[in-house]
């Protein structure tokens, strides 16, 4: 690598990192482009080589960024199912908690552009959507005629935990204090996740 593309990834790095760093202390609406190129001593040009504008420094600031991809704990569900085993289904549930504790800083910042910027729609429903498409083995069990079930219930899962995790570890707002809210999660989801064969068949065993 020349001393110049160095230069330019270093660039861009530090772009996401002002970027995240402004949005989550003031808010995706409140920061602009010149907002972020202020903090990296860069110009508006500079800025564009890298991103095409806010809703692509934050798609890039959750692919790059965050700890772990989300991606990659959907797939690491998806061989938790084809196991068999509620326990493991359990532990996955405190491991995808983690995650959201891990991210809690720039969840709301993704909400926030969701609702503002009609452009950033389509980024958050395509990020969604690799969520189930990380389990094949899921997604080959409910079969193609039940496929956009299937896609559904993963993307109602996704949207119950990251609700959940608000108004229980952001807001406190829930109250756990007698319960394993994983336990009682696993109650709800894991027969939800199973074909309609397959929870019939665990029903009667």
């Amino acid at each position: 690598m020349t001393l110049r593309q160095q230069q330019k990834q270093q660039t861009r790095a530090a772009l996401l990192e002002a970027a995240r760093r402004l949005f989550v202390e003031r808010g995706y609406a409140a920061v602009t482009v010149d907002d972020v190129t202020s903090e990296v001593g860069c110009s508006r040009a500079t800025f564009y080589l890298h991103f095409n504008g806010k809703p692509d420094v934050l798609r890039r600031i959750g692919a790059e960024t965050t700890q772990q991809r989300a991606a990659s704990v959907y797939a690491d569900l998806d061989a938790v199912l084809a196991s068999g085993s509620r326990d493991r289904f359990t532990e996955w549930l405190r491991r995808a908690l983690h995650w959201f504790e891990a991210n809690r800083d720039i969840l709301p910042v993704w909400d926030e552009a969701v609702a503002l910027e009609p452009s950033f729609r389509p980024i958050a429903t395509a990020a969604v959507a690799e969520l189930p498409a990380a389990m094949p083995r899921y997604l080959q069990r409910w079969g193609a005629s039940r496929g956009d079930e299937a896609r559904l219930r993963v993307g109602l899962l996704v949207t119950q935990l990251e609700r959940f995790f608000t108004r229980w570890a952001v807001q406190g707002t829930l109250d756990t204090t007698d319960t394993d809210p994983a336990e009682t999660l696993t109650d709800i989801w894991y027969p939800a996740l199973l074909p309609p064969e397959e929870r019939h068949s665990a029903e009667q065993s």
